[in-house]
C-alpha cells in the first residue's frame, strides 16, 4: 500500500518533470519568463519530496532573484545587494500585515477549546438527541465535527478527535468502516470553510480581499456543504440500512437522577408537569425544594428566552425612528424679518411674494409701479397705492406681506401638531406569524419533554450553548461590524480560557501546551507568508506572470471557462499539495488575471475555499486520512478510509457547481451588511 502511494507520488513528479523538458525543447530561445515557470515547477517538485513549504519558497526565491537581477546586467555584488534587500522589504512587509494579527488568537481559542473536553459531552448528547435520524451517530458526527471545527478551526485536532471518540462507537453500532472514516474526515475539514477561518485570512492576506466579507460570505456556502453532507448520509442509510444500522434501546437508554426519581420521574413521563407538581405535597418527600426549582428553571428556560425574544422583537417592530424637523425655509430662502418668515407660522405663500425676489413674477399692475416699489417695507402695504390697496385686505394670509396678529398667533397651531409625531406603531403581521409559530413549536416541545429527553436536554445546554454562544459572539461581532477580525479573534480567545476554566481544565499545563501550540502554527504561518512574498517577487522579476498571463489570455476564454479552468487546476493542485501552500504560491498567480475576465476577488475566494476542502481528503497527501489512520484501529487501513473520502469529494463538486450557478448564496449576506 506505501509501496502504490509512492508510485502515485513518484508519477505525479514524473509528469511535473516531463511538462519542464517538454517546454525547453519546444522554446527556441528561453527567456526569463521561462525560468519564472520552470522555478515554480521545481518548487512543487521540492515539496512533494517532503522539503518544507516555507524554506523551499524563500531559497528558490531568492537564488531565481539573484539570477533575474544579475541577468538584467548588473553585477553579482549589486545583484546579491539587491535581493537581500528585496528578501528584508519583503519580510517586513509580511510583518507590518495587522490581518495577521488575528491567526494566533484564533488559533490559541481553538487550542484552548480542544482542551475543556467539549466534543466528548457534544458528541453525546447530539448522538441521544437524534437518536430517531437514520444514521444517527453518522449525523450526530458530522453535526459535532462542524460544530467543533467552527470553534477550534484545527482540522488535525477535530479528526484526531473524533478519530478516538465516534469511530469505535460507529464501528461497535455495526457502521461500516468506508462511510464511518468518510463521515469523520470530510466533517473534520469543514473548519478551514466555516468561519472563523485561518485559510479564509490567510486569502484575504494574500488577495487583499477583506477578511469581513470573506467570513460573511463563506457562513452560507459552509453550511450548504455540511447540510449535503448530512442528506448524504441520511438518504444513504434510508436506502442501504445495513451500512449504517439504527441505534439499540441499550444505546438510546438515558439514565436518570435518583433524586428525580424519588420525585416521581421515568424515561417516558413529561417533565414539566411532574416537576411543577413535586414542589407541593409529599412528592418532594426526600428531594431539596431547591434541587426542584433548580430542575423546573432549566426546564423553563426555552419559555423564558422566547419570551425575551418576542419582548424585544415586539419592542423593535413597533418603534418608529424619530424623525428630523425639516429645516426653515428661512435657510432655504436666504433670510426675512420675522414678520415675512412663513416657515414659522406654517404659512404657504405663493410663488413671487418672496420680498428678495419679487421682480420675478410681479402681479398685474406692478409694471405702473415705481423702481423703488420692487423693495418696499413691511409698512408699504397701508400706502394707497394702485393695485396694492386692493390686493392686501382681500388676501392677507396669502401674500405673506403682512399678515394680522391673529394670523400670527394662531400660525403654531400645526407646527405643534407636528412636534408630537407618533413614536410607536402596529406590529406587522408578519410578527404576529412569527410569534404564533413560535409559540406552536413551544407548545410541541414541551409536550414532548419527557425526563429522558430533559436530560438530553440539559447535557446539550453544558456543551453545545456554551459552544454555539462563543461562535456567535465571535461571528457576530465580525459580521455585523462591531469589532474586527483581530478584535472579536481577541474575544474568542477570552472566551476559550473562560470556557476551560469554567469547565475545570484550565491549568498550567493546558495553557503552556496551548501557548507552545499557538506559537507553533502560527510561526509556520508566518514564514510561508514571508516565503510566498520572496518567490512572488522573484517570479514577477523574472516576468513568469506575465507569460502565464498571455498564455491565459491568449487562449480567448469565456468568464465561464477560466473559472473552470483555474478550478480544475486547483483540484489537481489539491492532490500533492496543501491548502496553505496552494494559496500562497498559485493564488498570486491567480489573482491578476480576475479583472480581466471581470470576475470578483470575494466570489472567487469562496469557490476556492469550496475547492481547498479536495487538499485534505484527496490522496496521496490527504492530510485527514492520515490523522485518522494514526488513531483507528489496526484492521482500518488507508485504501478504506481513501475510499470513504470519495463520495464527500464528489459532493464538494457538488457544492462548487451549486455556488457557481447560485452566487446568492455566497454573496447575498454581504451585499445586504456591506453594500
Amino acid at each position: 500500500m506505501i509501496r502504490k502511494e509512492l508510485w502515485f507520488g513518484f508519477g505525479l513528479m514524473g509528469l511535473i518533470i516531463a511538462a519542464v523538458i517538454g517546454m525547453v525543447l519546444s522554446v527556441e530561445t528561453m527567456t526569463n519568463g521561462h525560468y519564472g515557470l520552470l522555478m515554480l515547477s521545481l518548487v512543487v517538485v521540492a515539496i512533494m519530496l517532503g522539503f518544507p513549504t516555507a524554506f523551499t519558497l524563500m531559497g528558490m526565491g531568492m537564488l531565481f532573484a539573484f539570477f533575474a537581477y544579475h541577468s538584467g546586467g548588473q553585477s553579482a555584488a549589486g545583484a546579491l545587494k539587491q535581493t537581500l534587500d528585496l528578501m528584508v522589504q519583503r519580510a517586513f512587509a509580511v510583518m507590518g500585515n495587522d490581518v495577521l494579527i488575528s491567526i494566533p488568537l484564533f488559533v490559541f481559542m481553538g487550542y484552548l477549546v480542544e482542551r475543556a473536553n467539549l466534543i466528548e459531552k457534544l458528541f453525546r448528547s447530539l448522538h441521544l438527541s437524534l437518536a430517531r435520524v437514520p444514521g444517527s451517530l453518522a449525523v450526530a458526527t458530522l453535526v459535532t465535527c462542524a460544530v467543533f471545527a467552527t470553534a477550534t478551526g484545527i482540522v488535525g485536532a477535530v479528526v484526531t478527535l473524533m478519530g478516538l471518540l465516534a469511530l469505535p462507537q460507529m464501528l461497535r453500532g455495526g457502521y461500516d468502516v468506508r462511510v464511518s472514516a468518510g463521515t469523520i474526515t470530510a466533517g473534520g475539514c469543514l473548519g478551514i470553510l466555516i468561519p472563523p477561518s485561518v485559510m479564509l485570512i490567510v486569502y484575504g492576506a494574500t488577495a487583499g480581499v477583506s477578511v469581513v466579507q470573506l467570513y460573511a460570505g463563506a457562513f452560507f456556502p459552509g453550511l450548504m456543504l455540511a447540510g449535503l453532507y448530512i442528506g448524504y448520509v441520511i438518504i444513504l442509510a434510508r436506502i442501504k440500512p445495513n451500512l449504517m444500522p439504527p441505534l439499540s434501546a441499550e444505546q438510546r437508554f438515558v439514565p436518570l437522577p435518583a433524586q428525580l426519581m424519588q420525585a416521581g420521574a421515568t424515561q417516558a413521563r413529561n417533565a414539566l408537569p411532574v416537576l411543577i407538581g413535586a414542589l407541593k405535597g409529599r412528592r418532594n418527600h426526600g428531594v431539596a425544594a431547591g434541587y426542584l426549582l433548580r430542575q423546573l428553571l432549566i426546564a423553563l428556560m426555552p419559555a423564558l428566552l422566547f419570551a425575551a425574544v418576542a419582548l424585544w422583537s415586539y419592542e423593535s417592530v413597533t418603534r418608529v425612528a424619530p424623525v428630523e424637523a425639516p429645516p426653515e425655509i428661512e435657510q432655504l430662502g436666504g433670510g426675512g424679518s420675522a414678520a415675512t418668515e412663513p416657515a414659522a407660522g406654517g404659512l404657504a405663500e405663493p410663488p413671487g411674494t418672496d420680498s428678495k425676489e419679487g421682480g420675478l413674477a410681479e402681479p398685474p399692475g406692478a409694471d405702473k409701479q415705481e423702481e423703488g416699489a420692487l423693495a418696499e417695507p413691511p409698512g408699504a402695504a397701508s400706502e394707497p397705492a394702485e393695485g396694492a390697496s386692493a390686493a392686501v385686505p382681500a388676501a392677507p394670509a396669502t401674500t405673506g406681506l403682512a399678515e394680522p396678529p391673529a394670523a400670527v398667533a394662531a400660525s403654531p397651531a400645526p407646527t405643534a401638531s407636528a412636534e408630537v409625531a407618533p413614536t410607536t406603531q402596529d406590529a406587522p403581521r408578519s410578527y404576529w406569524i412569527g410569534l404564533a409559530a413560535g409559540a406552536a413549536a413551544l407548545l410541541v416541545f414541551y409536550g414532548l419533554l419527557s425526563f429522558a429527553r430533559f436530560e438530553i436536554f440539559k447535557m446539550l445546554l453544558s456543551s453545545f450553548f456554551p459552544l454555539m454562544v462563543l461562535i456567535l459572539a465571535v461571528l457576530g461581532s465580525i459580521v455585523f461590524g462591531l469589532a474586527t477580525p483581530t478584535e472579536a479573534a481577541a474575544v474568542g480567545a477570552m472566551g476559550g480560557f473562560l470556557l476551560a476554566a469554567a469547565y475545570r481544565q484550565l491549568n498550567l499545563t493546558v495553557v503552556k501546551d496551548s501557548v507552545f501550540l499557538t506559537a507553533k502554527t502560527s510561526a509556520m504561518v508566518c514564514w510561508l507568508f514571508v516565503g510566498s512574498a520572496i518567490f512572488s517577487a522573484a517570479f514577477a522579476l523574472l516576468g513568469g506572470q506575465d507569460l502565464v498571463e498571455k498564455w491565459v489570455l491568449g487562449m480567448n476564454l469565456t468568464k465561464t471557462e477560466f473559472l473552470i479552468l483555474s478550478q480544475v487546476l486547483i483540484f489537481v493542485l489539491g492532490w500533492p499539495l496543501e491548502w496553505t501552500e496552494i494559496i500562497v504560491i498559485f493564488m498570486p498567480i491567480f489573482i491578476p488575471l480576475l479583472d480581466n475576465f471581470g470576475v470578483d476577488p470575494l466570489f472567487f475566494g469562496l469557490l476556492v475555499a469550496l475547492n481547498l476542502q479536495t487538499a485534505f481528503l484527496s490522496p496521496p497527501v490527504a492530510m485527514a486520512a492520515f490523522y485518522l489512520k494514526g488513531v483507528s484501529p489496526p484492521h482500518v487501513t488507508l485504501n478504506q478510509i481513501f475510499a470513504g473520502m470519495l463520495p464527500f469529494m464528489g459532493i464538494q463538486i457538488i457544492a462548487i457547481i451549486l455556488l457557481y450557478q447560485f452566487p446568492a448564496i455566497g454573496l447575498w449576506l454581504p451585499q445586504v451588511l456591506y453594500k
